[in-house]
């Protein structure tokens, strides 16, 4: 095997070392997917669940237009450390956005929404009409 190749193979795995996440203190936070969602089917209402960790509250954008519910999150954050010889500045962007087409069957006007242990919650009420009836009995005439 040559010095070059050899070179080659090395100097990928000394760079990871040495500018991996945490060189300068960084983290692994560079995550842009999405959120998972459940979505569960009740008598009286759909609970939509995503796990979102780590947003605060106050990033979250839960907007109701043409019967589509859409959910978005954007956060930012910036640090700088300076000591003795050097100043480290970094910054994150991260973002989401989903968007669920609302049936017929659910009022969008009272739509409600929580955010706990890092999983954000909306209840979306069905309309009185697409409430399940009670069973009834008809008479024979």
């Amino acid at each position: 095997m040559s010095l070059v190749k050899r070179n080659n193979m090395f100097f990928p795995s000394l760079m990871n070392d040495f500018m991996g996440p945490d060189w300068f203190g960084g983290s692994e936070k560079w995550n842009t997917s999405v959120p998972a969602v459940n979505i569960k089917d009740n008598e009286k209402n759909f609970e939509l669940e995503l796990a979102v960790p780590g947003v605060k509250k106050d990033d979250f954008s839960v907007e109701v237009d043409n019967d589509v519910l859409t959910i978005s999150s954007e956060m930012k954050s910036e640090n700088e450390e300076t000591k003795e010889n050097y100043t480290r500045k970094e910054f994150s962007y991260s973002s989401f956005k989903r968007a669920f087409t609302l049936p017929d069957t659910v009022d969008g006007s009272k739509i409600d929404a929580k955010y706990e242990d890092g999983i954000l919650k909306l209840t979306l009420p069905k309309k009185q009409e697409a409430l399940p009836k009670p069973k009834r009995l008809i008479s024979i005439g």
